[in-house]
């Protein structure tokens, strides 16, 4: 029987604890992708890293947010530099979803209600023709509308979209996120996906 009151034992479990745990985030890193309905999903943490503004944006004026497609993340920066965010995103299914390119924010929707697009009918005809807003809104809790038609930054109550192809166009955040990004971005702020 083992004795856990003797100190060497809870030295030797602690050590042996805390090396496993130091370990984990090395060997998650590591892995490739797994498969997913028979396609290997590819994991990205490698990939999402803070970037400066100047590369993309001449000025902040209004803020700007650009939408990094390849590591699925969303930068976002303030008029006055002083704030930077970093969100994790869903993006596109594939390639002939994808938008880039220059655009901003038209619209700031609290409450987004939901209409599948005529293409999205057609390759869902399943889909119901309207979702108000709620739990099982695709839109989540709040939505950023852009000047090209059908496309949304916007929330999603399924997590599992996050860092993942799986929107149908638009770029999806975790709820907590969009809700974040909605009080700082304003109707103006121009928005780049690359």
């Amino acid at each position: 029987m083992t004795d856990f009151s003797n100190p060497k034992f809870n030295r030797r479990a602690f050590i042996a604890t805390g090396a496993s745990v130091l370990a984990a985030p090395a060997i998650a890193q590591s892995v490739e992708g797994s498969e997913q309905d028979g396609q290997i999903v590819r994991r990205n943490a490698s990939s999402f890293r803070a970037l400066e503004w100047q590369p993309y944006f001449d000025s902040l004026r209004n803020g700007a947010i650009l939408v990094d497609l390849t590591s699925r993340a969303l930068h976002y920066w303030d008029e006055t530099e002083t704030i930077y965010k970093l969100y994790p995103t869903s993006v596109p299914l594939s390639e002939d979803l994808t938008r880039r390119g220059r655009t901003k924010v038209v619209l700031k929707d609290p409450e987004p209600d939901w209409r599948p697009t005529p293409s999205m009918k057609e390759r869902n005809p399943d889909w119901p023709d309207y979702m108000p807003p709620g739990p099982d809104n695709p839109l989540g809790v709040r939505a950023l509308h852009l000047t090209w038609t059908y496309y949304r930054i916007h929330g999603t109550h399924d997590t599992r979209k996050i860092g993942r192809r799986s929107s149908n166009g638009c770029i999806g955040l975790y709820n907590e996120h969009i809700t974040e990004l909605y009080e700082l971005a304003e109707v103006g702020t121009q928005v780049l996906l690359i």
